[in-house]
């Protein structure tokens, strides 16, 4: 319930106030949040597995978040697109925890036969 209302609070937060990227930082910045969505989604993964761990979410978090960015601008600085590739994994795996959320949320809800 607290991970909701965070999310809630950060929706109306981001729409509320009026942020504006230069965009020369907005390849990090989208992978970065792309990182983020990734970390996001496999909370609620493990949150319906019932192995949710705080530490483990906040770490993954930010340093996905960290390593992602530091990667898209060190391949920036090779001329590199390296942020192709955080696209793909953190995409992928965005794919896999939602269609394992889907799987665990119709599992749970699946009506019972008498």
């Amino acid at each position: 319930m607290i991970a909701f209302i965070g999310l809630i609070l950060g929706i109306i937060i981001g729409v509320a106030c009026n942020v504006n990227i230069p965009d020369k930082f907005s390849p990090y910045m989208s992978v970065a949040i792309l990182a983020c969505l990734d970390s996001v989604f496999g909370a609620i993964k493990a949150n319906l597995s019932k192995n949710f761990q705080t530490d483990i979410f906040i770490s993954g978090f930010f340093g996905n978040a960290l390593l992602a960015a530091g990667l898209a601008y060190l391949g920036d600085k090779l001329g590199v697109p390296i942020y192709l590739a955080a696209v793909i994994v953190f995409g992928g795996r965005i794919f896999d925890n939602f269609a394992i959320i889907r799987r665990l949320l119709l599992k749970k809800y699946k009506p019972k036969p008498h």
